[in-house]
């Protein structure tokens, strides 16, 4: 979707939480289809939030033309800095909860988290009730969403126009 909405994409900082349980599985993915793409990736680890400041100046240190964040806790707090780092360096960014567009983000494109906040709740009144936690069936999202953000991609200078990310976007921010 990044690429299809920034064409000139070539380089892609992935900055992720090494300490969040499926980072490994998710950089792997990846990189897997940025090289399909033909997108060189410089992978941008930080562990934990003593050293996320680190981390965003190794991304603004590894001359991407994009940015890749994958969602966790603490990327998802930390939304707002994320977002305004990625505008300052004049970076298209890509995130994987539409919270991150809310912030100032370009895209994003994962599991609606509303969604997931109902089954969450749904699961504690069951265990609340008696039932056993390995008795509950695996929840897997069925509800995805594509956000974009077109005052970013304003202030970005990027035309989403003629792009179809735009007309297939579930939400977009004017």
């Amino acid at each position: 979707l990044l690429k299809e909405a920034v064409p000139t994409v070539s380089r892609l900082a992935v900055f992720s939480n090494s300490l969040h349980p499926g980072e490994q599985s998710e950089w792997r993915a990846t990189r897997e289809a940025a090289k399909a793409l033909g997108i060189e990736t410089v992978y941008v680890p930080f562990a934990g939030k003593n050293e996320l400041d680190k981390g965003l100046a190794a991304v603004g240190d590894a001359r991407a033309d994009a940015l890749l964040v994958f969602p966790d806790v603490l990327t998802l707090v930390h939304r707002d800095k994320i977002a305004d780092f990625a505008i300052k360096h004049r970076l298209p960014s890509m995130f994987g909860w539409g919270e991150y567009c809310d912030a100032g983000g370009l895209l994003s494109y994962g599991a609606n988290q509303r969604a997931t906040y109902f089954w969450l709740a749904t699961y504690a009144d069951r265990i609340l009730r008696g039932e056993k936690p390995a008795n509950l069936p695996v929840f897997q999202p069925t509800k995805f969403e594509l956000v974009v953000n077109l005052r970013t991609a304003e202030r970005l200078g990027i035309d989403l126009d003629k792009s179809s990310v735009l007309f297939r976007a579930n939400r977009v921010i004017e």
